[in-house]
């Protein structure tokens, strides 16, 4: 079985390394430490312009916590769709749910209607529903072409037997592709124990600022904080190595 790759990343530089590395497709975000947010337009661009067979899919998420949005972010969630739609991306990932943890279907028809043609993912909000094969049943009755999951838990591994019976209930519906704590030395195990076509991970490696001159004082975030003048950026090796590792 042929298995499709998609790369979670934060750079043009990183939807190139995903690309070297034989992948399928990338979602591009910025603010990973976040979970992923919205890109620039400009980032989309770039890595539009800069990459030769990859698919790119942009998230549109506009801000950390949780996925209960209110009128206006909606609204700025639509232009972002239809942006990123005309400057040319394959697809747009979303979420967007109710208070009671439901698919909030209103809300996604209006992302979905303005992304006219593209992919349209369902981020991992599907992980925080209240009832996962209602959430399904709900998407697939949208026409989303896939769902990301964790299969409700802590890591893709950990929640393969939910991710089994969300493949099984799909059917022929949306695709279900787990993501969430993927490694080359679990990678082949979430493919055997749910059976999925797709899988999503990220490939993330510590990388040194190129900066010389450094302040130690200031810092840019809030109390919890990365440092300064450290990257993490998409390795091509690892890619490879997960798809190695996966056996398909």
């Amino acid at each position: 079985m042929s298995l499709t790759y998609e790369i979670c990343i934060d750079s043009t530089a990183g939807a190139l390394a995903a690309e070297q590395a034989g992948a399928h497709r990338v979602e591009l975000c910025s603010a990973l430490f976040e979970g992923g947010l919205t890109p620039t337009l400009g980032t989309v661009e770039a890595t539009l312009a800069a990459v030769t067979s990859i698919r790119v899919h942009a998230i549109i998420r506009p801000r950390g916590g949780d996925f209960i949005y209110d009128e206006y972010e909606i609204a700025a969630m639509e232009r972002d769709v239809a942006a990123i739609r005309d400057a040319g991306a394959q697809g747009v990932v979303i979420g967007v749910l109710t208070p009671s943890g439901e698919v909030d279907a209103e809300v996604a028809k209006r992302l979905i209607g303005a992304a006219g043609d593209l992919s349209v993912t369902f981020h991992r909000a599907f992980d925080m529903t209240a009832d996962p094969f209602a959430a399904l049943d709900t998407l697939a009755s949208l026409g989303v072409d896939r769902v990301l999951t964790s299969g409700q838990d802590i890591t893709a591994l950990e929640g393969a037997p939910l991710i089994a019976s969300l493949v099984e209930r799909a059917g022929d519906g949306p695709i279900i592709m787990p993501g969430g704590g993927i490694t080359p030395r679990n990678v082949g195990r979430v493919v055997e124990a749910t059976g999925v076509k797709e899988i999503h991970f990220a490939a993330l490696v510590d990388a040194p600022s190129p900066a010389i001159h450094r302040n130690p004082h200031p810092f840019m975030g809030g109390e919890l904080r990365q440092p300064e003048y450290a990257r993490l950026v998409t390795s091509s090796g690892l890619v490879s190595e997960v798809i190695a590792a996966a056996g398909a």
